[in-house]
């Protein structure tokens, strides 16, 4: 089974995140996606970051009804921080028949190079790489990446926590489970 890997913290999950998704799996030849939620990206402060089992249950309203789609917290288990090689090593071994492609932007390309154990990544899996507004690339300097034509997503996590901090309504920037659920819980209302 071909199973893209879509890498984030996902703080708080948005419409960009599933609009990436299902153009991911609609439009290429992946059977299912798995969001990799992680508890803390090496190269990022985990200052502004919800609880881990938050951000988990709020993917899981986002993606509820959708067997295309599924969450995975396998990081929560593993020593943080969190490094790609390790979870991929993790999950080849519990799913030793699914084919691993990892999903990402091209905002990520600049720093993959810092990733641990990054050329057996860049030898092993396929990455898919979307377009982010600002990170141009050229396919010809990373090896085994496949652009995916996906519609460029302006909407980044950061945006929706400070507009939630700035108490603006932005309800229609998340599903709508997902925006009622922050709202009653005040999730991100302090920054």
């Amino acid at each position: 089974m071909k199973t893209g890997l879509y890498f984030g913290s996902f703080n708080p999950v948005h419409i960009g995140h599933l609009a990436i998704a299902n153009y991911v799996i609609a439009f290429t030849d992946l059977d299912q996606l798995w969001f990799i939620i992680s508890p803390q990206n090496p190269l990022k402060m985990r200052a502004s970051l919800l609880e881990d089992h938050k951000r988990r249950t709020l993917l899981e309203m986002a993606i509820e009804g959708d067997d295309r789609f599924r969450v995975c917290d396998i990081e929560f288990k593993m020593p943080k921080p969190s490094y790609t090689i390790d979870t991929l090593t993790y999950l080849k071994e519990l799913h030793p028949r699914n084919e691993f492609v990892l999903i990402m932007g091209s905002d990520g390309l600049p720093t993959f190079r810092k990733w641990k154990n990054y050329k057996i990544i860049e030898e092993h899996y396929t990455r898919y790489i979307y377009p982010r507004p600002g990170f141009p690339f050229d396919p010809a300097e990373h090896h085994n990446t496949r652009i995916i034509d996906a519609p460029l997503m302006e909407i980044s996590s950061t945006f929706i926590r400070q507009a939630l901090k700035s108490k603006l309504d932005i309800r229609h920037f998340l599903p709508h489970m997902v925006y009622k659920y922050i709202t009653e819980m005040h999730y991100y209302k302090n920054g």
